[in-house]
């Protein structure tokens, strides 16, 4: 399984409406900072994030993939919406 699927599996329990996960790695390749972990941009509709602030939605993504960050995932951008929010 690769990364890129590990992810999307993981954040199946949210009940995604819509998921868009882009691997932005070889945009960064070699940059300082980079241990070799890869870069990744998550766009996400949930129901799960309703009532929830924007730190508390990227908090609950967070910990579904804690044991992921730092080594394998070196950076994570989020956009997390509810199904209201993009209506």
């Amino acid at each position: 399984m690769t990364l890129l699927e590990e992810i999307n599996n993981r954040l199946q329990c949210l009940e995604p409406t819509a998921l868009e996960i882009i691997d932005e790695s070889a945009m960064h390749a070699g940059h300082q900072g980079n241990g070799g972990g890869s870069h990744f941009k998550l766009k996400m509709t949930s129901s799960h994030f309703r009532e929830k602030s924007q730190i508390m939605r990227h908090r609950l993504i967070y910990q579904i993939l804690s044991d992921l960050i730092p080594k394998q995932i070196h950076a994570l951008s989020i956009q997390a919406f509810t199904p209201d929010e993009l209506q």
